[in-house]
C-alpha cells in the first residue's frame, strides 16, 4: 500500500496526474444543452416560427352539407 503524500507536496507533474484522473468525463456536455431564449433575435430562425399564430384556431372554417 502507498503512503500517503498530500497534494501540495507532490510535483507538479504528479499533481496534474491526479487531477486527470480525479476528473470525469460526460456522456454529454451540458453546455450544448442549454435552450436558446424564444425572445431573442435569431437570423437562422424561420421568419414564421417567430411569432406564434394563437389566433388561426378561431378561424377554422367548417364545412356541412345541408
Amino acid at each position: 500500500m502507498a503512503r500517503f503524500i498530500p497534494k501540495e507536496k507532490l510535483s507538479r507533474k504528479a499533481q496534474k496526474e491526479l487531477n486527470r484522473q480525479r476528473r470525469v468525463t460526460w456522456d454529454f456536455s451540458p453546455v450544448t444543452k442549454a435552450v436558446d431564449s424564444r425572445k431573442r433575435y435569431n437570423r437562422k430562425r424561420n421568419a414564421r416560427d417567430r411569432y406564434d399564430d394563437y389566433g388561426a384556431g378561431v378561424f377554422h372554417l367548417s364545412s356541412f352539407s345541408a
